[in-house]
């Protein structure tokens, strides 16, 4: 569903850092999702990324190892959202997700994008998702973004995943 990028203007998330209990767990629930370790500061830090870029994701335990998830109802990170480039990469990284016995909140078109949501291993929560291209993107009569929140039907993009 993903066109070529758009030209950037404006500025752009480059990362997210997260604490962590286990560094061990965390960065293999990242290695689901097609991240690769960069570098690695021995039991207390790793950098991961994709396609070469030296990190989209810092995880550590300075002041979290062995630490239980921030409260629910607390103040922080809602979710963090990994774009993939299009439906069938979106749908072999839901595949290894659901192999590996992770549970799904939610899956939405949002007429934008279709994502799914679930948490890793220290809580945080995680969207994957893959955008349509930006002229498909539906708009109201004054040509404002109208996102919506419909039902994506997970086994169409699973049986996706199969014919990869």
């Amino acid at each position: 569903m993903s066109g070529k990028s758009e030209p950037r203007t404006g500025p752009m998330i480059g990362h997210v850092h997260l604490k962590v209990a286990d560094l061990d767990r965390a960065v293999e629930f990242y290695r689901l999702l097609g991240f690769d370790v960069t570098q690695r500061y021995g039991t207390q830090a790793a950098f991961m990324g994709a396609d070469g870029y030296h990190h989209h994701i810092g995880l550590n335990t300075w002041h979290s190892a062995g630490a239980a998830p921030a409260p629910s109802g607390h103040a922080g990170l809602y979710h963090l959202a990994v774009l993939y480039p299009d439906r069938v990469s979106l749908a072999q990284a839901l595949r290894r997700v659901v192999q590996a016995g992770v549970q799904l909140d939610g899956a939405a078109d949002h007429g934008v994008s279709e994502a799914l949501y679930f948490r890793d291993p220290d809580g945080n929560g995680v969207e994957i998702y893959v955008d349509r291209p930006r002229q498909h993107w539906p708009r109201d009569a004054a040509g404002g973004l109208k996102m919506g929140n419909a039902r994506l039907d997970v086994s169409a993009l699973l049986a996706l995943a199969d014919t990869a």
